[in-house]
């Protein structure tokens, strides 16, 4: 038997609500499709809700923590051991087309950066470029989401290819010429927008894999929706701000909270008592914004899902033309949630609530994976390089902390795992908490603190009650902690198995 293609699709920054099969608000007719003819996973998670640490577990199918990304601003040393890497000694081509993420934005001599300025706009550098990328032998990448200056690598070249000359009037300065007033509407030409972008590169690859008779390993990694929150016409006014429903906090969620949470509502609150390294901390400010602001910024979130969902559906259709959609296992997620006003938050940040580290999960291969199924079985994306070596039929590596999916994914098994692990350290110290879920509960502790959450996720799903003070969970909360501890001990990989007394 012909071993699988593993085409993995990924969006960026996507709440796990947002496909139209399951949200009557959205039109994804595309990924509506993989819902039909592959199954969704209802309870799938990141292992952190931030891009790098999370991508660098796909990778490595270690947890943050292990691998060493541990936050945005770090990267996954090049020393690492990666998925692409076993990949490629079996035989398989491997590429990534779109967002990698997987270093910082700024390079130094001991932490040298590939995605880091000015580098990142060497466009000559760019079209030179042919080293392998973290086990991927061929990439084509691109850094900014939407019109921000960080454009620069494949895409700019593929625009400049394209005959779009003025490209740099869709970007913000110092790179682009765009006014930072259009905060509305993205004014570049779909035929320019990057999804295009990657959607006709990955289709080009697999054509070439076709020609060759290649397996392959091919991720497709979508920038949208994050933030900055633009589309481009007519996208920008497919739905009515006025007719969609537009989360909000409810009155006194936040009482029982951690401080970090109550301060996000109000109008300057000071966050200094975290900052510790001095960068940047996601979603540590005021998280206030206008009823008609609140109403744009999910309207238009809305319309970048469902552009995306367009070239997901040219990647798909693609597939079917070349005769590679029974031999391909196509996987659709998402690197972490989003908030677009749920618990009165918006994007990201330390708030382990299910829309920012649940997601999104469909998984479709004709014939051995049930289709039009769902199932509530606990995924991770730690555990996507061990699941696809397994079907693959490559040995997993003693170094990952992942498990085995494969036979969940083809219904002989019920579940692999009977909880989830979700770490988010963004400051050393200060901003260094752990999430661990099971079926019913969820609990966060928080490094040097007392405080707390615990949520009864089956009794309270919109996790409105924080009972992590409450004494009539004092038990609840002591046995969840011993499993916690347990997770933890168990989630250590062992290098490689005892051979011997001694």
């Amino acid at each position: 038997m012909k071993r699988p293609n593993i085409l993995l699709i990924t969006s960026d920054q996507q709440h796990w609500n947002t496909i139209g099969a399951f949200n009557a608000e959205l039109h994804t007719p595309n990924l509506d499709r993989l819902v039909r003819e592959g199954t969704t996973f209802a309870r799938a998670y990141c292992p952190n809700p931030t891009c790098t640490p999370t991508r660098a577990s796909i990778l490595t199918g270690q947890y943050p923590s292990q691998h060493g990304a541990w936050t945005l601003g770090t990267k996954l040393l090049e020393d690492r051991h990666v998925v692409g890497d076993d990949f490629a000694a079996n035989g398989y081509r491997t590429a990534l087309v779109g967002k990698a993420h997987f270093q910082p934005l700024k390079s130094t001599e001991e932490y040298p950066s590939l995605e880091a300025y000015p580098l990142l706009q060497d466009l000559d550098y760019w079209r030179r470029f042919d080293e392998r990328f973290y086990g991927f032998d061929h990439v084509e990448l691109a850094r900014n989401h939407t019109n921000e200056a960080h454009v620069g690598q494949h895409y700019a070249i593929w625009l400049e290819e394209k005959g779009c000359a003025n490209w740099r009037d869709y970007f913000l300065p110092p790179t682009g010429t765009m006014d930072k007033a259009k905060l509305h509407k993205w004014d570049i030409p779909e035929e320019y927008h990057y999804n295009t972008w990657i959607a006709e590169r990955t289709n080009a690859l697999l054509t070439q894999y076709r020609s060759n008779d290649d397996s392959f390993f091919l991720w497709a990694s979508f920038f949208d929706p994050h933030p900055p929150y633009l589309v481009p016409e007519p996208w920008d006014t497919m739905y009515d701000p006025d007719a969609l429903t537009i989360p909000e906090a409810a009155p006194g969620e936040h009482e029982n909270n951690p401080p970090h949470f109550g301060l996000t509502q109000t109008e300057r609150p000071d966050f200094s008592y975290l900052k510790e390294t001095g960068q940047e901390i996601h979603g540590y400010h005021s998280h206030l914004l206008p009823e008609a602001e609140r109403k744009r910024l999910v309207s238009t979130y809305y319309g970048m899902v469902s552009l995306l969902d367009k070239y997901i559906g040219r990647i798909l259709d693609r597939l079917d033309e070349l005769g590679l959609a029974d031999d391909t296992i196509v996987v659709f997620t998402t690197d972490h949630g989003h908030f677009f006003g749920q618990h009165g938050l918006q994007a990201k940040g330390g708030f382990m609530y299910e829309d920012l580290i649940k997601l999104p999960f469909l998984v479709r291969y004709p014939g051995r994976v049930p289709a039009g199924d769902v199932s509530h079985a606990m995924q991770s994306l730690v555990d996507l390089a061990p699941t696809f070596l397994s079907f693959a039929g490559i040995p997993m590596p003693h170094g990952m902390s992942g498990v085995d999916q494969s036979e969940v994914w083809t219904g002989q098994k019920s579940a692999a795992r009977d909880h989830i692990l979700c770490e988010f350290r963004h400051e050393p110290t200060t901003i260094h908490q752990k999430t661990y879920v099971d079926r019913r509960y969820k609990l966060t502790v928080y490094y040097n603190q007392t405080y707390g959450e615990l949520f009864d996720l089956e009794q309270d799903p919109q996790e409105l009650n924080n009972r992590w003070g409450d004494p009539a969970f004092a038990a609840v909360k002591s046995e969840l902690l011993l499993k916690f501890v347990w997770a933890e001990l168990g989630k250590e990989p062992l290098a490689m198995p005892r051979i011997h007394h001694a």
